[in-house]
């Protein structure tokens, strides 16, 4: 009986790290989709600050990739 009540928290803890990551995932994709659509619009308001703002979005864009990557790691990490 312990066993199997073991199992099943075993079981919702990995689906719970599987679903923090992927949520992870899906919230640096809409950020990054954010950045880059006002980068745009941004460069098209003002074209001569084109490459002050492209160098910008990158920086924006590593950093909330950043932030995706250590909340996967994270949620990988307590299925251990």
């Amino acid at each position: 009986m312990l066993g199997m009540i073991l199992a099943e928290a075993t079981g919702l803890g990995v689906m719970g790290a599987c679903l923090g990551a992927a949520i992870a995932a899906i919230g640096a994709g809409i950020g990054i989709g954010k950045i880059g659509a006002a980068a745009m619009e941004a460069i098209a308001r003002q074209p001569e600050s084109a490459g002050d703002i492209r160098s910008n979005m990158i920086v924006i864009a590593a950093l909330v990739e950043g932030v995706a990557l250590f909340a996967v790691i994270v949620c990988m990490l307590s299925i251990f």
